[in-house]
């Protein structure tokens, strides 16, 4: 094999060409600091304030309610926390297979004594139950609820609108993490009732170190950050420039060719499913249904074999980079979080495999070849 299979794309995206384009012009051309009132800064923030009017634009809100951060997790946590401690909320409602920037998050508040933390029921393929979601809602003080769009191990969907039209029922605050979502599905914030929504940038082929915050301009919060007036006093520091500009022109493209990357992603991962399904005692974890799926990620728990653990090792050695779980998780002994929340067999071991625009059916069937053989060695 000449080069690697990347099927990590749930992890980070290599970044597009056209991205790193816009940005080395930004680095070349735009060294001013932001803040300066000369015409250096002037020009450096007229980009800045062009990336957000873009951004916004696509989502369908005002340039006033996106906020940029330095990725996901600093979005999730000035989401949380600020939400909650500005808004004297006492109870907060999550689920057990959330990304640990919200389940760790909320632990911490938890433990202070902040809040008094519920999680709402999933079933073994990581859906919400809704029902008892609004149990929890009827049933204690205004809350505030953190369920991600589409688990980042799983992919199984929540559906934002059922969660946000609960919340407004019972007049909660809704924080989604969609770092796994945006520019895979359009997201209209005229539309959704969500408070908070996230952005990594480096999962949709983006820059590493950048991201965003939408918070609904019916929510005010005080900053998480202070040192500085930057971000409309909300986020203390200099702007990462060419970060930002990289970011917009992310989900620029991404929208741009939303619909025709979603065709090309759905068909390597359901054939790379038919595929697979010839291994004997092969399982999907999450959902299968594409309309409850999100495209990109496929999950699968292999037969009990010798050397399970060194399954990721083996198709890494063979070129091929999978995941055994969270990204932000490697190096635990502890497993995924995730099937360990869904039930799934400790005993199987299990690959997340993610796809981007950028795979292709001959790396879908060199993987599975490679799988086959490491399955069944003496076939």
């Amino acid at each position: 094999m000449n080069e690697r299979i990347y099927l990590d794309n749930a992890a980070t995206t290599p970044i597009d060409p056209e991205v790193m384009k816009e940005m080395v012009k930004v680095m070349e051309g735009n060294y001013g600091n932001p803040s300066s009132i000369h015409a250096h800064g002037r020009e450096s923030r007229s980009l800045i304030e062009k990336a957000r009017k873009t951004v916004a634009n696509l989502l369908h809100t005002s340039p006033a309610e996106i906020f940029f951060t330095s990725g996901g997790t600093e979005a999730d946590n000035t989401a949380i926390r600020c939400g909650i401690i500005d808004h004297g909320l006492k109870h907060a409602i999550t689920s057990r297979i959330e990304h640990h920037a919200v389940v760790h998050t909320l632990e911490a508040l938890e433990k202070n004594g902040t809040i008094k933390l519920s999680f709402v029921d999933v079933d073994d393929k990581g859906s919400v139950n809704y029902e008892h979601l609004e149990e929890l809602l009827k049933t204690n003080e205004r809350s505030f609820v953190s369920l991600m769009h589409a688990n980042n191990e799983l992919g199984t969907l929540t559906d934002m609108e059922r969660v946000g039209d609960l919340c407004e029922q019972y007049n909660a605050l809704y924080h989604c993490d969609t770092v796994q979502t945006l520019g895979h599905y359009p997201h209209d914030l005229s539309k959704l009732k969500a408070h908070f929504i996230v952005c990594a940038a480096h999962k949709l082929h983006g820059p590493k170190g950048t991201g965003f915050l939408y918070i609904n301009h019916k929510v005010k919060i005080n900053p998480m950050i202070y040192g500085g007036s930057q971000e409309r006093n909300m986020r203390g520091g200099t702007e990462n420039i060419y970060g930002i500009v990289g970011l917009a022109k992310a989900v620029e493209m991404a929208y741009t060719d939303m619909a025709a990357h979603q065709e090309h992603i759905q068909g390597l991962k359901s054939y790379m499913m038919a595929q697979l399904e010839q291994i004997p005692g092969i399982h999907f974890n999450g959902e299968t249904d594409p309309a409850k799926s999100l495209y990109t990620v496929l999950n699968v728990s292999f037969p009990e074999m010798e050397m399970a653990d060194m399954l990721l090792f083996s198709l890494d050695i063979a070129g091929i980079s999978a995941s055994g779980g969270s990204a932000c998780s490697s190096g635990s002994n502890i497993g995924s979080h995730v099937l360990n929340g869904i039930g799934a067999n400790p005993d199987r071991p299990a690959v997340r495999f993610s796809f981007s625009k950028y795979n292709t059916r001959e790396e879908i069937d060199l993987t599975v070849a490679k799988i086959k053989e490491i399955c069944n060695p003496k076939a």
